[in-house]
């Protein structure tokens, strides 16, 4: 069945087989109710990533706001927040840029202790082609592997570091890498999400750099194999932007990455991130 039942009226739609929903008939620039905010939250754990269409720019109240609606939310360690609005990043990348963010498979700042629940992006600006996001499935990931191999990774522990990638990442941003914070945690492997019960593979390659107990020949086998097996064409969707379109995903079940093929042309926009548990 590709089309959600609601109580509210909003239209949620299947995006593919395999992950992701496209959402309409809700203006999240008027906020949401109660009754949508029950739709958009039972479409959330079952899609894993949700793409709100047909959106006018939202301001960075109710983007907070809505945010807020899912939890407490968090704050990045090292990138520049908003001018006056501290909890919001804003994802810029253009002709000067050094970099841009998301470039890499990873799920967001999973180098926290308690890394995000999930992220909330609206691209305001965007290149005549390109820029689209991927997105990949880690429940179908975890379901793929054997018997063996699952027995094998249960209860191993990985390490998440972020010095490697925030030190001097954001100099042409005006962010001094002594005044960043570059955190670091140890996470399982394979984590159990806290609402749905569902196993997922917990590791990407822009912040697991080992495995607790292991040298580093034997870690960087196993994650190379998972790094490669989370990469997978088969768990995977590209998601096209269009102008104000909302996405909001699961970090603890999905990873991402944003193409960076549009240079030197523009993509801008706002990201709100919800706080999470510890993983288990």
């Amino acid at each position: 069945m590709n089309m959600m039942n609601t109580t509210s009226g909003i239209k949620i739609q299947k995006f593919s087989p395999n992950l992701g929903a496209i959402i309409t008939d809700v203006d999240l620039s008027k906020g949401v109710n109660d009754d949508q905010f029950k739709d958009i939250e039972k479409a959330f754990l079952e899609y894993q990533v949700l793409f709100f269409q047909n959106q006018n720019e939202i301001t960075p109240e109710l983007h907070l706001k809505f945010g807020k609606l899912f939890g407490e939310l968090h704050m990045h360690p090292a990138a520049p927040s908003m001018n006056g609005y501290p909890e919001i990043f804003e994802i810029h990348a253009h002709k000067d840029s050094k970099v841009a963010n998301g470039e890499f498979w990873h799920s967001d700042v999973s180098c926290d202790i308690t890394p995000p629940l999930g992220t909330m992006l609206q691209l305001h600006i965007l290149p005549e082609t390109g820029g689209d996001t991927m997105f990949s499935n880690m429940y179908e990931a975890y379901n793929e592997l054997s018997n063996k191999y699952k027995t094998l990774l249960d209860g191993l522990i990985a390490i998440h570091e972020s010095e490697h990638l925030y030190k001097g990442r954001y100099d042409d941003r005006g962010v001094n890498k002594d005044d960043i914070k570059t955190p670091a945690a140890k996470h399982p492997l394979i984590r159990t999400h806290p609402i749905t019960g569902k196993k997922a593979i917990y590791v990407n390659r822009t912040f697991t750099t080992g495995i607790e107990g292991m040298s580093k020949y034997e870690s960087s086998s196993i994650l190379e194999f998972l790094f490669n097996h989370c990469e997978h064409v088969n768990f995977q969707i590209r998601y096209r932007w269009n102008k104000n379109d909302m996405a909001f995903w699961d970090n603890r079940c999905t990873m991402h990455r944003a193409i960076w093929d549009y240079w030197p042309n523009e993509r801008k926009g706002r990201r709100v991130t919800i706080k999470g548990d510890k993983p288990i």
